[in-house]
């Protein structure tokens, strides 16, 4: 007959695209044939935490012979994945085997990746799973590794703690030491630069030589969160503006930064020791890029790079080489805000709030009406330019075309608008629109738009000529009449007036 040893319980997380479901991890050791059996949908690296926990266990002289080691992972019924189950497992085997007290873990919640030699390795989303202990009343303290410390700190209402080893965690819990806290981690000069705002990448306006309409188009796109196309040949500067686009940007707030840090933690692109990003992120994949690689996927739902632009700017240079698919499923994240995976191992709801900047050639070769340069045929061109669709084309705000820069223009010595005051100017229109309507211009639900713009009788009498003679739909109608908006507060006026109207208007037809 097998005799019971003991048993424990730890509360962990698991992290399901961004939401956070509670693990019970509960530990059972019986006399018997040594093994360690992990039950309840563990997957992948959950099954392969037994040889860590083994490899750890042997490193810090804590082999336990003679026991059958029984986890189970409860809900039952909820598939685990990651590694961040090693932690709690671990703690669970020596509380249950009376190397820790019973209580030293109660209100408790324990996540993080064991290495062979017991360190602690960071894991992806401590920072939701933060939120989530923080929120939940059960839970007073929360133990991660030591690189997830500062990201996991932007929960209030929760003790964060932790250490790189898992030796310094057992003296913590055994009242022989104390754990680290995110203040202690790192000093301000060496943390990670991934944080800090605005990061332009290097780019500013004031080099970009020429190109007035576009630049105030790239303004206008920055003040209200607008869609923009930008159309020119090769060398006239479209892919130098769009990587310009950043650092117009105002920082972001509290709850964007923390919105954006959950993405890219989820996503495991948070450098260890990272706390909030407060740059907004600009996300610019090739054109050979999968429809789950742009707007996520997977067998287990992870973002893509639509939600990883979240609050920051996508950009998609050479539009037309994008797959047609790919392209096209960008028209529900534009339109809504978010992206819905299902799948049937799981769903997901990703936020996707993104300004999306593309670029293109006029034709294949890219010179067309360029003299003696574009031999490209008039239905060859018609073809390429149908690679883009006319819905998704719909859902793009303003159509820019920049044209080659002229000698006279590079040549000009004359110093032009730097990116900070252009951003000065657009984040005092995004504070005009936030006071007035809590979001940004693009973001203005159509039930609430008329309202918004308080547009005048010549402005309406020319969105009307515009919907009847440019063939302008509902969408376009409701996108040009945001675009008048963020022109109007720019200008920091109240209302919307005809030149505000007419220019909003050139903009959805200039390319």
């Amino acid at each position: 007959m097998q005799k019971w040893v003991g048993s424990a319980s730890v509360m962990s997380a698991a992290v399901m695209g961004l939401d956070v479901r509670p693990v019970s991890v509960e530990v059972s050791l019986i006399q018997g044939t040594p093994m360690m059996q992990i039950v309840g949908l563990a997957q992948g690296a959950v099954r392969e935490g037994r040889e860590r926990i083994r490899a750890a266990a042997a490193q810090m002289g804590l082999h336990v012979p003679g026991l059958r080691i029984t986890v189970n992972l409860a809900p039952a019924d909820l598939p685990k994945t990651g590694a961040a189950l090693d932690l709690p497992i671990m703690l669970g085997i020596l509380c249950a085997k009376g190397d820790l007290p019973q209580d030293a873990l109660q209100g408790t919640l324990a996540a993080g990746e064991l290495g062979l030699d017991g360190s602690l390795r960071s894991i992806r989303g401590a920072l939701p799973i933060a939120l989530f202990a923080a929120a939940d009343p059960h839970i007073a303290r929360l133990l991660l590794p030591a690189a997830n410390l500062r990201e996991a700190s932007a929960a209030k209402g929760i003790a964060v703690g932790g250490s790189e080893s898992l030796t310094h965690i057992l003296a913590a819990l055994n009242g022989e030491a104390r754990l680290r806290g995110p203040a202690v981690l790192l000093s301000p000069s060496a943390r990670p630069s991934g944080d800090r705002a605005p990061d332009d990448g290097g780019f500013d306006l004031s080099a970009v030589k020429g190109q007035p309409v576009a630049k105030r188009a790239l303004e206008i796109a920055a003040a209200g969160g607008h869609n923009l196309l930008l159309s020119g040949c090769p060398g006239s500067g479209k892919t130098s503006l769009a990587r310009c686009l950043p650092g117009l940007l105002p920082t972001l707030d509290v709850r964007e930064a923390v919105d954006v840090t959950t993405i890219h933690s989820v996503a495991g692109l948070l450098a260890d020791g990272a706390g909030l990003k407060r740059a907004r992120p600009f996300r610019a994949p090739h054109h050979s890029i999968s429809e789950a690689g742009l707007i996520g996927g997977g067998t287990r739902p992870r973002p893509g790079e639509a939600s990883l632009a979240h609050h920051g700017v996508l950009f998609l240079d050479e539009l037309p080489e994008f797959g047609r698919r790919t392209l096209e499923a960008l028209r529900q994240p534009i339109e809504e805000g978010q992206v819905r995976i299902v799948r049937a191992a799981g769903s997901a709801c990703f936020p996707a709030e993104f300004t999306l900047v593309a670029a293109m050639n006029p034709c294949p070769c890219g010179f067309l009406g360029v003299p003696g340069r574009c031999r490209c045929l008039e239905e060859t061109v018609r073809r390429y330019r149908r690679r883009v669709s006319g819905p998704l084309l719909d859902r793009i705000d303003m159509l820019v075309d920049v044209p080659a820069v002229r000698w006279e223009q590079l040549a000009d010595a004359a110093a032009d608008e730097t990116s900070a005051v252009v951003r000065a100017r657009v984040s005092k229109a995004r504070a005009r629109a936030a006071r007035r309507h809590g979001t940004i211009n693009a973001r203005i639900p159509p039930v609430r738009l008329e309202e918004a713009c308080g547009i005048d009788r010549g402005g309406r009498s020319l969105l009307r000529k515009a919907v009847t003679h440019l063939g302008l739909t509902a969408r376009g109608y409701h996108r040009a009449l945001r675009v008048a908006r963020t022109i109007a507060d720019l200008e920091g006026r109240g209302r919307v007036s005809e030149d505000h109207v007419a220019e909003a208007v050139r903009f959805r037809g200039t390319c």
